[in-house]
């Protein structure tokens, strides 16, 4: 059976789910509070945006009725100013995006910008006493998800990352089920062998004219320098700025097992190349003994998740559906659901990318100050899993990894992929 749900989900299932994260107190907000963690009218949550690209387009459109846009920045000005005009907003527009951090009446910003430019942004935010909502991925490498998460704690931020399956009712039983149990013992996990980027060309794109209102400075960011081309702007394809499917969608389908197996906190012990190249099959064993496969051709499988073999059954997780063998595991799961009816507004597509009800925990938790559905940690842990595999494919022998440190055991070839030098400039800043 497979079921899913094209559904807006009620604020009492993201409260419920929000309670299941450990929900530390951080600091008060400067807002006075009003009843039952609300702001009071006139009172919302003032929002940034950094980056304004498609992405960030969806969200600012789904932004919760308790938050506003206040002000916006894109290095590639045109793109800011293009969404302006048609929201009919009259908001200031920056290209660096610094100056709206320098807003001292700016609660919280939304940063969509690529994997690549994403990291130093948050760190900024949270030194300008800001809460961030984060795309995904979360990162470029391994070890600046982690100075991330450490600006986040020393600062007292609330970050949200953008895998909004977390407040997807669907996911989430489905998730419950298989990491309470209810399934039996995980016998064997296979997942969307995700493609990896390409290497940079050999031979350097030729020179271009830089496009009115592009600061391709800030767009390069971390990045080695190198002249304007319009290929590098389709940077999802190249291992300078991206890690490919296996950090796009593999941060969606890897969050979904890292949850349901109950690994928020942690990652795999072992990880292994099944096959040779930079999109290569890839085997992960965890510290309980249960393996992940990263097998299945993609179009053939659960991009959005993946399939859980138990002792009780199938169980097939995707974004907002899941499937089951014997299908009586999902009319079980079916019957668990916290759908309000009439809140059932969303076309299949929109579902497929909503986002309004993750970005309203996000708001919720910035009044509460308690941690996010999808809070800093577990989006770090699970976009390194997907660093990892790209580690190994590049490697190309199996390797060990302690979680605890974040370091592979006796490998330092492969302990120097876990860091990226950075351009003069966009270095991380030290904490203080």
């Amino acid at each position: 059976m497979i079921f899913s749900s094209s559904t807006q989900l009620g604020r009492r299932t993201f409260l419920k789910t929000a309670a299941s994260v450990a929900a530390t107190p951080l600091a008060l907000p400067r807002r006075v509070l009003c009843g039952e963690h609300r702001t009071s009218p006139g009172e919302r949550i003032r929002v940034g945006a950094i980056g304004v690209g498609g992405r960030a387009t969806l969200l600012l459109q789904q932004l919760p009725d308790s938050a506003e846009i206040v002000a916006l920045s894109d290095c590639n000005l045109s793109r800011a100013e293009s969404f302006k005009s048609k929201a009919g907003g009259n908001w200031p527009v920056y290209q660096d995006y610094r100056k709206l951090l320098d807003h001292k009446d700016i609660d919280a910003v939304i940063v969509a910008t690529g994997e690549f430019q994403r990291v130093l942004p948050c760190i900024h935010a949270c030194q300008a006493g800001k809460d961030v909502y984060a795309e995904k991925p979360l990162t470029l490498y391994v070890r600046e998800g982690r100075l991330l998460v450490n600006a986040v704690r020393h600062f007292k931020r609330v970050l949200q990352v953008g895998s909004q399956q977390r407040s997807m009712e669907i996911n989430r039983v489905a998730c419950d089920l298989i990491r309470t149990g209810g399934l039996g013992k995980v016998l064997e996990v296979r997942a969307i062998n995700y493609s990896g980027a390409q290497t940079s060309p050999t031979v350097p794109f030729k020179g271009e004219d830089v496009p009115s209102g592009l600061d391709w400075n800030m767009w390069l960011n971390q990045a080695a320098e190198r002249p304007y081309h319009p290929d590098w702007m389709s940077w999802m394809r190249w291992k300078d700025f991206a890690g490919g499917e296996m950090t796009n969608w593999g941060a969606h389908g890897i969050d979904q097992i890292q949850w349901a197996l109950g690994m928020d906190g942690t990652g795999p012990t072992h990880i292994r190349p099944v096959s040779e190249g930079p999109s290569g099959a890839v085997a992960m064993t965890y510290a309980n003994g249960v393996t992940v496969n990263f097998m299945i051709d993609p179009g053939k499988g659960p991009m959005g998740g993946a399939i859980f073999f138990c002792e009780k059954g199938k169980l097939e997780i995707n974004r907002n559906k899941f499937s089951s063998n014997p299908p009586e595991i999902a009319k079980e799961l079916e019957a668990k659901l916290d759908v309000v009816e009439e809140e059932r507004k969303w076309s299949d597509q929109l579902a497929l990318w909503q986002a309004k009800w993750h970005m309203q925990n996000w708001i919720d938790c910035i009044v509460s100050r308690s941690l996010p559905v999808a809070d800093v940690e577990i989006g770090h842990r699970s976009v390194t899993v997907c660093h990892l595999a790209n580690i190994a494919r590049a490697i190309g022998r199996p390797l060990q990894w302690n979680p605890a440190t974040e370091l592979f055991l006796g490998d330092e070839q492969a302990n120097a992929m876990l860091d990226r030098p950075r351009r003069t400039g966009f270095q991380v800043p030290t904490l203080s």
